[in-house]
């Protein structure tokens, strides 16, 4: 108990909390814009991987740090562009062509980073980004820009989902894609451009693994966060405040194990530590769940004119 008042008492742990959370957050938000337009894109886990290797590729042959970040929603983008191309245009299975673009796009940055490195045993490194001693919040003196841009994509998005024409599509789209098209609204094109723009957060979350929290590529490195993301989807309902709620308490969970184990109280085994961030949070899904209001249209192919 000692120890884990000394843990949350820390001001590190808090930072670390807000550290692990950051990638969770905007692979959430991602994947919060495809489904709110009716589309599950379970291509996360990939789109993740390829933005975290294209993005560091990118800076590791000089682009700017803003550059890399860039590339990396671009090719998230072209990703989710291919997801829109078989689940809106061609209406095939969601769940196959999610995983289907997460196979190639892992396959394909692991591919090339044996191509770009073929002798090298230890990862290149680069110089990631800096922290943010200049802001007069203490808690995020020491997280980086993208952290930021993360924390300020919240209110963003929930503008833009409920208070804007396009935010108004999106959600028709995902709710009754057939009154959409009765007012006029391409669902075609609507449910594009939100997995383009979903699919290009999904590469920043990726991103953020190489250019933020660490400094060089590594296999498994997403480590299956674009599956706990698809997970807290459920857990915010769809809302992007209660997105930023669930990373936040996955994160808190992840950082305590860790210290945990580090801690000299630690007597348990430590698979049972590592079980912890995962056990916790599907209670926390399990208890929302069951109150969450899903898009009525997701997962649900739709060709215009017909019945």
């Amino acid at each position: 108990m000692n120890a884990l008042l000394e843990i949350l008492a820390n001001p590190a742990f808090w930072e670390a909390t807000l550290r692990t959370a950051t990638p969770l957050l905007l692979g959430t938000l991602g994947v919060l814009l495809c489904e709110r337009a009716g589309v599950l894109n379970l291509g996360i886990e990939g789109i993740m991987v390829a933005g975290a290797f294209a993005g560091w590729l990118a800076v590791y042959w000089g682009a700017p740090l803003w550059g890399g970040v860039f590339v990396a929603a671009a090719v998230g983008a072209l990703l989710g562009l291919l997801h829109a191309w078989l689940t809106v245009g061609m209406a095939l299975s969601q769940h196959v062509s999610g995983l289907g673009i997460t196979m190639l796009a892992t396959a394909l940055s692991y591919f090339g980073y044996r191509v770009s490195f073929p002798k090298v045993n230890t990862p290149p490194t680069i110089t990631p980004f800096a922290d943010m001693a200049w802001l007069p919040i203490p808690i995020l003196q020491h997280q980086s820009a993208l952290t930021l841009l993360a924390l300020l994509l919240v209110p963003l998005i929930a503008y833009v989902l409920y208070r804007t024409p396009a935010g108004l599509a999106i959600r028709m789209v995902g709710e009754n894609p057939r009154a959409a098209e009765g007012q006029g609204v391409s669902v075609a094109a609507t449910r594009t451009s939100a997995i383009v723009a979903g699919s290009a957060l999904m590469g920043v979350a990726g991103a953020f693994l190489t250019l933020s929290a660490f400094n060089a590529f590594f296999f498994n490195m997403v480590n299956g966060r674009g599956w706990i993301c698809v997970a807290l989807v459920v857990f915010a309902s769809w809302r992007p405040g209660k997105a930023l709620l669930g990373a936040l308490l996955f994160a808190f969970f992840d950082a305590l194990q860790l210290r945990l184990q580090q801690s000299g109280d630690a007597w348990l085994p430590y698979q049972v530590y590592l079980m912890l961030p995962y056990v916790l949070s599907i209670v926390a899904l399990i208890m929302v769940a069951r109150k969450a209001s899903y898009p009525q249209a997701l997962m649900q192919p739709y060709r215009k004119g017909e019945r």
